[in-house]
């Protein structure tokens, strides 16, 4: 009962106005706790700022002044500070100067909720925020109504989609490049493929340069990164504003300042609505359990003790392994992340997000996060990677939550910490693996019978992410296929799929879309994509090497070659037709175990199962023999082999039948 008085009261104090049409929900205004609020008359500026004893507000003429006009801020007995000018409307730039105990008076600092954010391609990713006008015309879009059984996402990078010189967008690696019709990327992929939700790497404003490389005059020693930059976005700054870089004016020359117009903003929604109009939900991967490391970041320079977890000697603590774990249990951070996470609902219609290192957030927090989120949209899709100390997936499912099933991934190709694991697709059964565990991937890992889950709606089944080898990378380096320290001198040759490769990638891919629970895929999983470190101006010694962690490339190594796809076109409509197949056949989305009727299949490392009676599903992970199975009886037809997918005319099978090595099947009562 507290804990639904306290979702209400946050609701409450969040300030929604919001009505209902149509069973949609159309919003009319959003209203933050913080930041500037801009009326007919005059702005009001607000920060918390508790330990400081004055704060003063900065106004810039420009994005690229270093001081300003200042005008001191009242503060009230709650520690917020205050002031209201009468001519600092939209277009105004603006920051904060602190003083106090825990404070830097010399530097000045952005808002923290910062609805957009000017920032300078600079180690201290420099920043002065921005007033927008944030009035948008929506055409009455809303959120996406999706069952999570029916889901089937994509995840992608937004300058990946685009930017590679086979792309034919003309706004290429831009929000507005990504939605561009009649382009041979893009969405135009996405809806080629079926695709029914997009969950997109990290988009709140992050930064994006890193220190120098081999710098000894930098204040930390990068002999890390040659790239000295940050391509994924996993260091967030301001959790409120899109990522500016990838606007229509983005720049990544070195000191220039990205966001002076604030375009990001509405690019941005442009780029949501176009997803909605072809039926396709936004995620949004974000980034709440730390920050970026190097930047004046705001809540660091404001009161670290309260926006952060600190050991005995005020350090930061950092489970994460990025630095600085955000301290999610402070009223305030927790304040931050709900308004933040309800904004972007609100004001951008997204459908739902990604948490990243999920369990660093605590618990308290993560249960007003699905609380709330679901009282504004019941339909809402909140995904957990349920990595970090104490990994606890079952924690995320009993709230409701689902998470990233790394037993489903591990179990079909390897441990992803072991390049030398063999799971499944490689005719193994790790340790502690056996067929009952296959069992359980294909029911959806329920917790009734030894997996993690409550329902099979939590468990995202995938075979590869952002993170880590690509699964077609991993099959190709565990199958022998390359070594993992070989120099690719070929790289068209090394990303042609054929043969057994072609055959463990499909089986794969076949394994995924007919098990229960959410199916998650990543960018050019569809034709095995392989990425080798590519030659830049970099001092990257790897070059030509194919790249297990890509975080920091920010070229052809992440950019999707639209060449490749073409080249691998069968097994793109491999995947292209198993989409097809699972929103034409809802039993492989929506069944019970009770409906699984398992076959015996020997010693082999395999499966076979009668679901409802209708279907035969048939999966071979042997490396070399074949699987004899007899039908059950009556006359089958075959929908997928390991060939391709075909939904219809097909021949009539009874009796025994021969499933080859690394090949799927699957029949229907005829």
């Amino acid at each position: 009962m507290m804990r639904n008085l306290q979702s209400l009261t946050n609701l409450c104090t969040f300030l929604i106005l919001i009505s209902c049409t149509n069973n949609h929900m159309n919003i009319k205004n959003t209203q933050l706790s913080y930041g500037a609020f801009v009326s007919k008359n005059s702005t009001t500026f607000k920060i918390y700022a508790p330990k400081s004893t004055h704060a003063y507000l900065v106004i810039f003429d420009s994005p690229e002044a270093e001081t300003g006009t200042e005008y001191e801020m009242v503060k009230n007995e709650n520690g917020d500070f205050t002031v209201e000018l009468n001519d600092a409307g939209i277009g105004t730039y603006y920051g904060y100067r602190l003083e106090g105990p825990l404070n830097d008076p010399d530097v000045i600092i952005a808002d923290p909720y910062s609805k957009a954010a000017v920032t300078q391609n600079s180690m201290r990713h420099v920043a002065k925020s921005l007033i927008i006008d944030d009035h948008y015309d929506w055409d009455g879009d809303s959120w996406m109504e999706m069952d999570p059984h029916d889901l089937i996402i994509y995840e992608m990078h937004i300058r990946d989609m685009t930017t590679h010189p086979t792309s034919t967008a003309k706004q290429k690696g831009t929000y507005l490049g990504l939605i561009e019709p009649v382009q041979n990327g893009g969405i135009e992929h996405i809806k080629s493929m079926g695709i029914n939700a997009v969950q997109i790497l990290p988009v709140q404003e992050f930064a994006n340069v890193e220190v120098p490389y081999k710098d000894k005059t930098a204040p930390v020693y990068n002999d890390w990164n040659p790239y000295s930059r940050n391509h994924w976005g996993y260091m967030t700054t301001f959790f409120f504003a899109p990522e500016s870089y990838y606007a229509t004016d983005g720049t990544d020359v070195p000191d220039s300042w990205n966001g002076t117009d604030g375009r990001a903003v509405k690019e941005f929604k442009d780029m949501v609505k176009s997803f909605h109009n072809e039926g396709i939900a936004v995620i949004m991967d974000v980034v709440y359990n730390h920050v970026s490391n190097y930047d004046w970041h705001p809540l660091k320079y404001i009161d670290k003790k309260s926006y952060f977890r600190l050991d005995e000697n005020g350090e930061y603590i950092a489970h994460s392994g990025c630095g600085n774990d955000t301290r999610s249990e402070h009223p305030k951070m927790r304040q931050l992340i709900l308004e933040s996470l309800k904004y972007w609902m609100l004001e951008y219609h997204i459908d739902g997000f990604r948490f990243d290192i999920g369990n660093l957030i605590d618990a308290e927090t993560r249960q007003l996060i699905i609380d709330e989120l679901q009282a504004l949209n019941p339909n809402v899709i909140i995904l957990a990677e349920p990595w970090g100390n104490g990994y606890d997936p079952q924690g995320f499912s009993d709230m409701g939550w689902s998470s990233f099933n790394d037993q489903f991934r591990d179990g079909l190709k390897g441990s992803t910490w072991d390049i030398n694991d063999k799971g499944f697709l490689f005719g193994q059964f790790r340790e502690n693996d056996d067929q009952q565990f296959l069992q359980r991937l294909v029911m959806g890992s329920l917790r009734d019978y030894g997996g993690q889950y409550v329902q099979s709606i939590h468990s995202v089944n995938y075979l590869e992410c952002h993170d880590d080898y690509t699964f077609g990378d991993r099959l190709r380096i565990t199958g022998g296929f390359v070594d993992k320290d070989e120099k690719i001198t070929n790289k068209k040759t090394n990303a042609l799929v054929e043969g057994r490769l072609l055959d463990m990638s499909k089986l794969g891919a076949l394994f995924l879309f007919t098990s229960q629970g959410i199916v998650f895929m990543h960018e050019g999983q569809e034709w095995a994509r392989s990425k080798v470190i590519a030659a830049t101006h970099a001092p990257d010694d790897h070059v030509g090497i194919i790249d297990h962690n890509s975080y920091e490339k920010d070229n052809d190594t992440n950019w999707l070659n639209w060449n490749e796809r073409k080249m691998n076109s069968e097994l793109v409509d491999y995947y292209k037709g198993l989409i097809e197949f699972r929103k034409q056949y809802s039993e492989f989305r929506h069944s019970e175990p009770s409906d699984f009727d398992f076959m015996d299949v020997g010693e082999n490392v395999a499966i076979a199962y009668l679901l409802k009676e209708k279907f035969i599903v048939i999966l071979n992970g042997e490396e070399e023999h074949t699987l004899d199975i007899n039908l059950p009886t009556g006359q089958w037809k075959i929908l997928v082999d390991g060939k391709k997918v075909l939904l219809e005319n097909q021949e009539t099978l009874t009796g025994e039948l021969s499933v080859p090595s690394s090949t799927g099947l699957v029949l229907i009562r005829n």
